[in-house]
């Protein structure tokens, strides 16, 4: 999947610190899902159609990524 992020506005996650510390940001471009490491802004970004990130988020949220 591909992306112009280049217009894309980038919102921090709400529980991510202030003090530079693990940081990340989501966009959304027509259909498209974004996120990245505010970190390093022009790094890889992960991409997600509508339904890939409703799953994922599902996920996240029944903790399938706590490690």
């Amino acid at each position: 999947m591909e992306a112009d992020l280049s217009g894309a506005v980038w919102r921090k996650a709400s529980l991510s610190s202030d003090n530079g510390g693990e940081c990340v940001e989501m966009a959304t471009v027509g259909p498209v899902f974004a996120l990245r490491d505010s970190k390093d802004p022009d790094g890889p970004k992960l991409l997600f159609g509508r339904t890939a990130w409703r799953t994922f988020v599902g996920e996240i949220k029944l903790g399938v990524f706590d490690v």
